[in-house]
């Protein structure tokens, strides 16, 4: 899976994603749902992204780490 094809795919909080944390997001790929690391998007905010929160990988970092934004502003 190459970077282009992450960039773009949506997923969801599963622990808190914000500055100075470590969250994670489940991202549903390659026919089942996939857990990752997550950053907050540079310039995204400095908002925490609580869990539940529907985002969108910005960018990816293999294997497991992505940086996101939330879809939707509160």
């Amino acid at each position: 899976m190459g970077d282009e094809d992450m960039i773009g795919m949506t997923g969801r909080v599963t622990g808190a994603v914000g500055p100075g944390l470590v969250g994670e997001v489940i991202v549903r790929i390659r026919g089942g749902a996939e857990h990752f690391l997550a950053h907050p998007a540079p310039g995204s905010g400095p908002d925490r992204l609580p869990v539940g929160t529907v985002v969108t990988v910005v960018e990816y970092l293999p294997p497991r780490t992505v940086y996101v934004m939330a879809v939707y502003d509160n």
